[in-house]
């Protein structure tokens, strides 16, 4: 990831900044890990933002793996734990990325097929990017 401004590393937690790396070369897999391992420990009000993120990186492997019902369980589950927060929270504007994420997954949740095959549009996949520190305050 290309930081947007040179002092994200002292504003966020390590983990954070790797898992959004993970997240934007499509690691779905090593982003949730990541993401895991930062949740795992933290105790404070970004946890749920923090097991969102965790959700909607498993629901993206899922997809990108043909597993289409687990991918629309999991998209759900992710949203409800990212429905709380603001639209810029920790660096990440959720408004658009909850947008550009529910394009991604709009022919998944159209689908009245018990067992579609669907394939996940590339072009379609968000993609993280932090919004500069100034922005949460």
């Amino acid at each position: 990831m290309t930081s947007d401004s040179a002092g994200e590393q002292d504003i966020y937690d390590p983990l954070y900044l790797a898992g959004i790396e993970h997240f934007n070369v499509c690691d779905f897999f090593e982003a949730h890990e990541t993401w895991e391992e930062l949740w795992t420990e933290y105790r404070g009000p970004a946890r749920r933002f923090y097991q969102g993120l965790i959700q909607a990186a498993v629901a993206l492997h899922h997809f990108g793996n043909g597993n289409i019902r687990g991918a629309r369980k999991v998209y759900l589950t992710s949203l409800n734990y990212l429905a709380d927060y603001p639209a810029i929270y920790q660096g990440l504007d959720l408004e658009n990325f909850r947008k550009q994420y529910g394009e991604c997954f709009a022919e998944i949740l159209d689908s009245e097929e018990e067992y579609p095959q669907i394939e996940i549009i590339p072009d379609l996949i968000p993609e993280i990017h932090l919004q500069p520190a100034a922005a949460d305050a």
